[in-house]
């Protein structure tokens, strides 16, 4: 930051300012803005800020000095986006300044902002007022911010380690997986490396922005519209200038595969490269990491949230329902989806116009899935809102609900159209709910703060209570509605149960060998056709390629339990994989000689990478270059070649080319840094061939002073 602008005098008579020191380096620290990388003064709302003016001459008696605050394309004080104050002088719009110890060359200034002004750029000038004449002297410009830090900010938060993580802290772990199976995944938020004039562009290319300029910008002191406007910038589904586009399925070349991106500063900084069109392409996990960046580039703070058995609930009845032919195999024939998982974003603030009691975490999702009032946009929604099924208060409360709460219908699709559920399963959405904790790489589960435990009186209150606000009436206990409205038979209990159950953790690139138990429930003796069926899959669940079709029948004694054993060898599967590395089976069991009653037996397996092995020195000290040794490895059983890996610390990546390797071979590289700074750093590791893509690993460095 320049600590002088300097100014011409027009007239020689005129007490004029010839430079300012906007003092950067005492308001910086004071307002936690030091890590910022523009030059520009940046500073926080509703605390005060001091600047020095030197003039041409000494003030005379008569002269008065107030200042003026600007802001947008037609300032305004009706629309606060304009304030004009004198010294010691507290005027309406909240802004003041007042005069510190100067001397006859230099004046010092406080200049306060109020806790609720308006964010963004701001140009600020001098009024001089010599008897009836009042002259304007333009200072120059600075960035004001939300203000954590304020306890009159809608966005104040109490606690300093919550602040330091979810404001201030640029490293961050993305949770991923399944329920049963879940990963960290290294993000890079960078908020401070110079991103900050591409946020606030952002605000400027919004479709509030172009529909009323001058109302957008006065709205911009309120994080809950704010948060709005970001999500839908965050995804290029409305908008020719959004950030990223979503892509989930079929070809990524000549375009960037969403499992590529380590970090939001690359996107960010190529979506200004590329003149503000859409960056190629992102993932719910890609939106939700982007939009965290921005927020707390902005001051609201900011976390990343993880939903394992996320729903998709289309037509907004708090069901999901999937379909199957007769012999097992997934139709995809519904709108309605359930993702292994989702990843959104809550950020804190208060809620004013809902009630205080719903103030807190506010979840807000820039993935494209759902419109909101006309545009791909998604929250605030009170976390606490969500959890007590208000799923009619603002905003979108009714579909993050169902994210996390909707009831899970299997049918069958007979030849003749005909439909029968199987099962209705209440729990199986919205489990393992998950955050990074303050402080540390560990997982938190949230799950506790979205709904009340499942099976319990008070969840299936709940239920009922938001599905008779959609309905518009009371609600029985179960529905045996068709997805179209149409009653449908539920199938009777077919007497048995069963599971798959792996025989050994399934590894990338080995065979998989899979157990389905199916036990007689009753004292008869049960004949059992069983249908099996195994696809690749996205993590969204949608089928790529089916891999295996099996059928098989078992004799079940009273009460006897029975073990099919399923292997999938890698030659049916490898080629069929996407980086998600998904595999879902299915087992149709149909009890004969009983009017058809049947059995749906369902396992998604997720198959482990050969890990990156990221060997660190016991200490690794701020300006001294270290040495870190990274293996990696080749998990199949034939050679691959065209072997890259990729080292990202903070925003700097390294691409290493690398040898081809054997089957099964493991091999290492060292890599050689020198870390400029004291603190965390993240650095992450990205390995690639002709056969597969993206094995990721991360390690968070300590790094020591000097």
């Amino acid at each position: 930051m320049s600590n002088y602008a300097f100014f011409l005098a027009p007239r020689p008579n005129d007490l004029t300012p010839t430079h300012i020191s906007w003092q950067p380096s005492v308001n910086a620290a004071n307002h936690h803005t030091d890590r910022y990388a523009n030059t520009e003064l940046t500073v926080r709302r509703g605390q005060p800020f001091n600047i020095t003016l030197y003039f041409n001459r000494p003030r005379q008696n008569g002269e008065s000095l107030g200042f003026v605050t600007e802001i947008g394309p037609s300032p305004s004080e009706s629309h606060r986006t304009r304030a004009a104050f004198n010294l010691s002088e507290a005027v309406g719009s909240g802004w003041s300044a007042a005069q510190g110890p100067s001397d006859s060359a230099a004046m010092n200034f406080t200049i306060s902002s109020p806790a609720n002004a308006v964010i963004g750029r701001y140009n600020l000038s001098l009024l001089v007022t010599s008897g009836n004449k009042i002259f304007s002297r333009y200072l120059g410009q600075f960035v004001l911010l939300f203000n954590p830090w304020c306890p009159g900010d809608d966005v104040y938060m109490s606690n300093e380690n919550e602040r330091q993580e979810y404001v201030l802290n640029e490293n961050g772990i993305i949770f991923v997986g399944n329920a049963r199976y879940i990963e960290a995944r290294g993000w890079f938020y960078g908020q401070f490396q110079d991103l900050l004039n591409i946020c606030l562009t952002m605000l400027d290319l919004s479709l509030y922005y172009r529909q009323d300029p001058a109302m957008d910008v006065a709205r911009r002191g309120d994080p809950k519209y704010l948060g709005r406007v970001i999500s839908s910038m965050i995804n290029g589904n409305d908008n020719d200038n959004g950030v990223l586009l979503g892509k989930w399925q079929g070809s990524f070349h000549s375009h960037e595969n969403p499992s590529r991106w380590d970090g939001s500063v690359v996107i960010l900084k190529k979506w200004r490269q590329d003149n503000y069109r859409p960056v190629q392409y992102g993932q719910c996990w890609v939106f939700a990491g982007v939009m965290c960046t921005v927020l707390r580039c902005l001051g609201i703070p900011t976390r990343l949230v993880s939903n394992f058995n996320s729903a998709h609930d289309v037509d907004r009845n708090l069901s999901i329902d999937k379909y199957y032919d007769s012999s097992g195999r997934s139709l995809n024939i519904s709108k309605d989806s359930t993702w292994d998982y989702h990843v959104w974003n809550e950020s804190w603030f208060i809620r004013p116009d809902l009630g205080r009691s719903y103030s807190g975490w506010q979840v807000l999702d820039a993935t494209p899935q759902e419109q909101s009032r006309g545009i791909f946009q998604c929250g605030p929604a009170s976390v606490l809102a969500i959890k007590e099924g208000e799923v009619g208060l603002d905003y979108d409360t009714l579909f993050v609900y169902s994210e996390v709460n909707a009831d899970c219908n299997r049918w069958i699709v007979y030849n003749d159209g005909t439909k029968k559920r199987v099962y209705c399963d209440t729990e199986i959405i919205g489990r393992s709910i998950s955050t990074k904790a303050v402080g540390s790489n560990g997982r938190v589960d949230v799950t506790a703060n979205y709904k009340y435990p499942e099976g319990s009186a008070e969840e299936r209150r709940v239920y009922k209570k938001a599905l008779a606000k959609i309905l518009g009436t009371s609600v029985s206990e179960g529905r045996t509605d068709s997805p179209a409205g149409r009653p449908s038979e539920t199938m009777r209990n077919p007497g048995i149960a069963g599971k798959f159950k792996l025989a050994e953790p399934p590894v990338f690139g080995k065979d998989i060998n899979l157990i389905l138990v199916l036990s007689n429930l009753s004292s008869d003796r049960k004949s059992v056709r069983v249908d099996m069926s195994a696809s690749t899959i996205l993590y969204t669940r949608r089928a790529v390629a089916e891999i295996l079709k099996a059928a098989t029948s078992v004799e079940l004694g009273p009460k006897q339990g029975k073990h099919i054993r399923v292997k999938i060898p890698y030659t049916h599967y490898g080629k069929y994989l996407t980086t998600d590395k998904r595999i879902q089976v299915t087992a149709l069991c149909e009890v004969l000689r009983t009017n058809g009653l049947k059995l749906l037996v369902e396992k998604t397996i997720i198959l482990e990478d050969t890990n990156i092995i990221i060997k660190l020195p016991r200490r690794i000290v701020v300006n001294k270059a270290v040495s870190l040794e990274i293996s990696y490895a080749n998990p199949l059983p034939e050679p691959v070649s065209r072997c890259v890996l990729l080292v990202t610390l903070m925003n700097q990546q390294v691409k290493i080319n690398l040898a081809r390797l054997a089957p099964r071979e493991r091999s290492k590289i060292y890599f050689e840094f020198t870390p400029r700074r004291v603190g965390p750093l993240q650095l992450q590791v990205d390995f690639s061939c002709d056969k597969f893509s993206h094995v990721k690993g991360f390690v968070t460095i300590a790094v020591a002073p000097a």
